[in-house]
């Protein structure tokens, strides 16, 4: 008889979704948290809601697609998407309740530092007054309200848009009568600074200005009452590229986009107030399910705009300013960035150093007459962006320009576009990533003849290229000569350029070709060295770790003795502390006033440790349907700065959450008369002193 086989392990995983709403938790925990300033409150809470627009707009979307393909979507899914979306929406409503009584707070918080976010009902004569003279001159140019007839189809409701559902009744026969008017947020600012009075400031949203002047606009038309609710819908965000291969890459995607703008509703919130009827009519007519489709709100929507909310002269309502720092190798040159990089390795960590290095760089070197070529991927751009105008230059300078503008990178669409076609309008080679991957490599590489001598810079990073980003992510960026690392880097523009021509590299590791075998090699060698006794252990700081055959080998890793720490911003599907499948293993997440970009691997490798820097998280889709890289830092002062830096964030007792199976997100707290070490704050420190 065959000896009876092992029982295999139950394989823990968290469902993707449900972790990332637990992230967007994290963030509301910002927003919750006393000690945060309370502007700062506010901002946390616009970031909550861009992100949980997002969800629904990507996650949710698809979810919803997935019910339509039957048992594929549960092996996808890993649960039937209906009990998914069920437990989805369970999380979110109680995020919601929290969220409202949490801006009610904030708002009454303000009001200690004569700071008033007041509603229409709460004005005095002088400011209606100056409301109606700034409505009559900003406002009302901009409002097209869009009768709702029902004899007619709905009217065409945007996605991101906010409106406000009128109910109107008429002076002689009392017929009711429905109504939509877009906020016009585009074209005037959505909060209305009221004049000062007493040293007390005034803040009114554009909604209730509108509310408050809503007989303007109907008055003539023979109705005497109205009233009013913000509404908004949100649209599958997913771009369907056709595959008619006949037509380009640009016709697609401006199709693509032109399409999403009337993708298929996914949610409906509406103001938890809004009357019984209101709310049956306009679910009826647009066709949704109240159960599914309808989250019930606060007065507001499009929260993401208090983002942006106007800047109050109160230092203690914000966080101090924390200036970049000057890279230590690039105060007081008199060398061009290109040469100090050609002696030795720079690694820059923004937004703690100062971006404007990079943008140096890149202009200093579209001068530059012994530079030759410069390539680079661009996957989102600022739209007012010194990288793409460095470039510009660079061709009209005479130098052979390569950009691999990925016009895919979600939301940003429409940005690249534009800027790919200056690009080509300057004569710079313009190409449109790889058919079936995203293209989502940080790389340049500036290439040189000094008097016939041939030399090479490269740059691969965590980050975008993006100026603005680069002021609130946090992310590596290291410059070298390295001659191996310059030639790999150039066998990925190759790649670019003609793919059918495989990158072969010595020291990066490339999706989707050596990255996740390579990462595998890299844990099992750990695993070896924990079961013969030797020290192993492995750290990653990674924005998501959902991929089921990684998280497999980690749990084999625990299981064999390797010691593991995960810092993961976003979902973390991995279940720590398990005994006898993760019991090795502790994960942690930082949120903070910056994003936490950054993508960190570390491994021990027997006492010779090994520190890679990427722009890959380990997610399926970065593994195996992305070009991504990773990069060796290998200089022991740099490698030294990113060890002290990914330590100081792991004794943060301030802002570092414990990730565990239940979702729950407790702070680590601080042992008794410990230091408080708030990890973002601490960096700067540790940056200043050693550029000192």
């Amino acid at each position: 008889m065959p000896k009876a086989q092992k029982k295999e392990k139950l394989f823990w995983y968290i469902n993707r979704e449900m972790s990332w709403l637990s992230f967007n938790e994290r963030v509301l925990q910002e927003a919750e948290d006393e000690n945060v300033p309370l502007l700062e409150r506010l901002k946390f809470l616009g970031i909550f809601s861009n992100n949980r627009d997002e969800f629904y707009r990507v996650r949710v979307a698809t979810i919803k697609r997935l019910k339509k393909i039957g048992a594929k979507a549960l092996e996808i899914l890993g649960t039937e998407p209906s009990i998914l979306l069920n437990d989805l929406i369970k999380k979110v409503l109680n995020q919601q309740q929290r969220f409202e009584k949490i801006y009610q707070n904030v708002k009454s918080e303000l009001k200690k530092s004569d700071v008033y976010i007041i509603s229409e009902k709460e004005l005095i004569s002088e400011q209606k007054e100056f409301l109606s003279g700034y409505f009559n001159e900003k406002v009302l140019p901009h409002l097209f309200p869009v009768m709702i007839y029902q004899s007619k189809p709905f009217p065409y409701m945007k996605d991101k848009a906010s409106y406000l559902y009128v109910k109107l009744k008429g002076k002689q026969r009392g017929n009711v009568q429905y109504a939509l008017i877009e906020i016009p947020v585009q074209a005037c600012t959505r909060f209305v600074m009221l004049p000062k009075k007493s040293n007390k400031h005034y803040i009114i949203l554009l909604d209730d200005v509108i509310r408050l002047n809503l007989h303007k606009i109907f008055d003539v038309l023979g109705y005497d009452f109205a009233e009013a609710y913000n509404v908004k819908l949100t649209r599958d965000a997913e771009l369907d590229m056709d595959q008619d291969f006949g037509k380009g890459i640009l016709e697609k995607i401006r199709k693509s986009l032109e399409e999403r703008k009337k993708g298929q509703p996914v949610r409906f919130v509406y103001d938890m107030n809004m009357p019984p009827d209101m709310l049956n009519y306009i679910i009826r007519r647009l066709g949704m399910s109240k159960m599914d489709d309808a989250i019930p709100g606060g007065r507001y929507h499009n929260f993401k705009d208090f983002i942006d909310f106007p800047d109050i002269p109160i230092a203690s309502l914000r966080y101090p300013k924390t200036p970049p720092i000057d890279h230590p190798e690039l105060k007081n040159r008199n060398q061009t960035i290109l040469e100090i990089a050609k002696k030795k390795d720079l690694l820059f960590y923004f937004p703690y150093h100062n971006f404007n290095h990079i943008i140096d760089l890149l202009r200093e070197a579209s001068i530059d007459p012994s530079v030759e070529s410069i390539y680079i991927t661009l996957y989102r751009l600022a739209e007012s962006s010194n990288i793409a105008n460095a470039l510009i230059n660079a061709a009209k300078n005479g130098k052979d320009v390569l950009a691999v503008v990925e016009l895919q990178a979600r939301f940003d669409e429409e940005n690249n576009l534009y800027w790919s076609n200056k690009l080509k309008e300057a004569g710079v080679k313009v190409i449109f990533g790889v058919p079936g991957l995203k293209v989502h490599s940080k790389l340049f590489l500036i290439k040189q003849n000094v008097r016939g001598k041939k030399f090479s810079v490269a740059h691969i990073g965590t980050g975008n290229f993006n100026e603005k980003t680069s002021r609130i992510y946090t992310d590596f960026s290291l410059l070298t000569a390295d001659k191996k690392i310059c030639r790999d880097v150039d066998s990925v523009f190759v790649f670019y350029q003609n793919n059918y021509i495989i990158p072969k590299t010595e020291k990066l590791f490339i999706s989707p070709f050596n990255m996740r075998d390579s990462l595998m090699e890299l844990m099992d060698k750990e695993i070896r060295n924990a079961r013969e006794g030797k020290e192993a252990y492995i750290i990653l700081k990674l924005n998501n770790l959902v991929d089921k055959e990684l998280i497999k080998k980690l749990y084999e890793a625990s299981d064999a003795g390797v010691k593991i720490t995960l810092l993961v911003r976003g979902s973390c599907s991995l279940v720590p502390g398990i005994p006898g499948v993760s019991e090795n293993i502790r994960a942690y997440s930082l949120v903070d006033k910056f994003l936490e970009h950054a993508r960190v691997l570390i491994f021990a490798n027997d006492g010779k440790e090994k520190i890679y820097i990427t722009s890959a998280d380990w997610m399926t889709r970065n593994m195996d349907f992305r070009s991504e890289v990773a990069v060796p830092v290998e200089d022991r002062h740099l490698k030294k700065i990113i060890r002290d830096i990914v330590h100081i964030q792991l004794s943060d007792n301030v802002k570092l959450r414990v990730v565990d199976e239940y979702q729950s997100n407790p702070y680590v707290e601080a042992s008794p008369n410990a230091r408080r070490i708030r990890s973002q704050i601490a960096i700067f420190d540790y940056l200043k002193k050693h550029d000192a």
